[in-house]
């Protein structure tokens, strides 16, 4: 069976998505050669909590790439998944991406698991409030202060940072969503970051066919479970297959 064959007879598919995706949006994978992690090391939440320090440089990390992340549009592979929401064939997305493109997209709220959060919000960590950024950024980049909640708790915006836990309430809905897929098809991770490459293999381990594509090895490339393991660029290889699909 081909990937379009896979598609065109799941009614519950599960799209799982990394960093692969997002470069045809003009957003670098944070690991490659024009990743802002190749030029410096992020900033760990127990740091940002406890230094005012780190706070800063958190929030000029972030500012580093908002340009990017704010110009940003979706691309063929997001509006593909979307295509397959539309037609009744998706289950959920869970992304690893921080971007907010598949909402921008599209996907609606309750199929979309954004498990590392999303650089679309800003979000207190004293009340939880979130709101928009863009007023918080320019306070900054003015300012050199990192911004303060009304209830003067600290902001940040609402990505998971390194040493911070992920939403409870997040993987609780990635998890049902990979005992409820018929098909699981992951675009444009290495699959080598945990917790979230455990879903695509929880699936798998359901019973659903599990498709990689990627462009380079993924830490699940000898994984029995794998059905379909396609090479390349994902924005060429997807898109046309759901099209085909979905025909």
């Amino acid at each position: 069976m081909t990937l379009a064959d896979y598609l065109r007879a799941s009614k519950k598919a599960l799209i799982f998505t990394g960093a692969g995706i997002s470069t045809g949006s003009g957003i670098p994978d944070f690991r490659g050669p024009q990743g802002v992690w190749t030029r410096r090391q992020p900033v760990y939440f127990h740091d940002f909590m406890m230094s005012e320090a780190a706070r800063i440089e958190h929030w000029d990390y972030k500012l580093e790439g908002r340009d990017a992340f704010r110009d940003a549009r979706p691309n063929a592979v997001h509006h593909a998944i979307v295509a397959l929401e539309k037609a009744g064939k998706l289950r959920s997305v869970i992304t690893q991406n921080i971007d907010g493109l598949h909402g921008l997209a599209g996907a609606s709220a309750e199929r979309l698991v954004e498990l590392h959060g999303t650089n679309a919000l800003v979000e207190c960590q004293s009340c939880h409030w979130r709101g928009d950024p863009e007023p918080h950024f320019e306070y900054f980049r003015l300012n050199r202060k990192p911004p303060l909640c009304q209830c003067g708790g600290f902001l940040k915006p609402a990505t998971i940072s390194f040493g911070q836990n992920l939403s409870s309430i997040e993987l609780e809905r990635a998890g049902q969503a990979a005992i409820d897929a018929d098909l699981v098809v992951a675009l444009g991770s290495t699959l080598s970051v945990y917790p979230a490459a455990s879903f695509p293999l929880m699936a798998a381990q359901q019973g659903a066919p599990y498709i990689v594509i990627n462009r380079g090895a993924t830490d699940h490339d000898r994984q029995r479970c794998v059905t379909l393991r396609l090479e390349g660029e994902v924005g060429e290889i997807f898109p046309p297959a759901v099209d085909v699909a979905l025909a």
